[in-house]
């Protein structure tokens, strides 16, 4: 996506190298929509510049700072020099982040989505989480409930939700759920000891993946699981309840597996 209108002063922006004069470098502006600045020839680099060609190359990415912006005659002065490498990498990185939810946006609602569509459905995100990007990581690890004080359809949040558990990779997800277990009998209490045992894994739980099974009340367990990604947290949550089911159920008892506790809704 590329804004329209003008950046502000003081704002950071990645632009790539288009044209090297003597006096200066004209910049293309990869976030704003044909728009293009120039940095003077002492906003380069710190010191004398004896040729400013060592120091820039066409087609470049720099990140520049914005000076001042004439929107009547469409100048912007830019500063190379003025940004701090710890700047430029937060810049690059979030720029970097941008660009993938852009394409996670047109994986969720086709590259033929109108503009007036996208630009409603980006301000929501924007509005809601700073950036687009962020948007989709908290669909992808919270699914539909983060973007539900949005102003998104129905069918939108379904997109989203859905493109960012296929496509978003964040640090891990926790998931919780909940089987209830009963057993008949005077073995009741080992044969429910052998179902969580079977829920805490025997040994078929990945490497990456955190799995806890805790008595809430009886007959009620919960099962946490703390994976890379939502889909693989899903998978072992299910997967966990399955085999405390299949082992309680041999032994002549019963199970059933919900999302929320009991308690929760009532």
């Amino acid at each position: 996506m590329k804004f329209s209108g003008f950046p502000e002063p003081g704002e950071l922006v990645v632009g790539r190298v288009d044209e090297i004069e003597d006096f200066g470098v004209f910049v293309d502006l990869e976030e704003y929509q044909d728009k293009r600045g120039l940095v003077h020839v002492s906003e380069v680099a710190s010191g004398w510049i004896k040729n400013i060609r060592d120091h820039v190359n066409v087609d470049q990415m720099v990140v520049c700072k914005v000076l001042e912006v004439n929107e009547g005659s469409e100048q912007i002065d830019l500063s190379i020099k003025d940004v701090n490498d710890h700047q430029r990498s937060d810049k690059v990185q979030e720029w970097k982040a941008e660009q993938k939810a852009d394409k996670w946006m047109e994986l969720a609602f086709g590259e033929d989505m109108a503009d007036e569509q996208y630009a409603a459905v980006a301000n929501e995100l924007l509005a809601a989480f700073g950036t687009m990007y962020e948007g989709f990581e908290q669909a992808a690890i919270h699914g539909p409930a983060a973007l539900e004080d949005t102003d998104l359809s129905e069918a939108e949040v379904e997109a989203i939700v859905e493109t960012a558990r296929e496509n978003v990779s964040v640090p891990y997800v926790r998931v919780t759920g909940y089987v209830d277990l009963r057993a008949p009998g005077s073995n009741g209490v080992e044969d429910v000891r052998a179902a969580l045992q079977a829920a805490e894994g025997n040994g078929q739980v990945p490497d990456e993946v955190e799995l806890d099974v805790e008595y809430v009340g009886a007959p009620e367990y919960r099962i946490r699981v703390k994976a890379p990604n939502y889909k693989t947290a899903e998978h072992e949550l299910e997967a966990s309840a399955g085999r405390a089911s299949e082992s309680i159920e041999a032994a002549g008892g019963t199970a059933e597996y919900h999302r929320q506790r009991r308690s929760d809704e009532e």
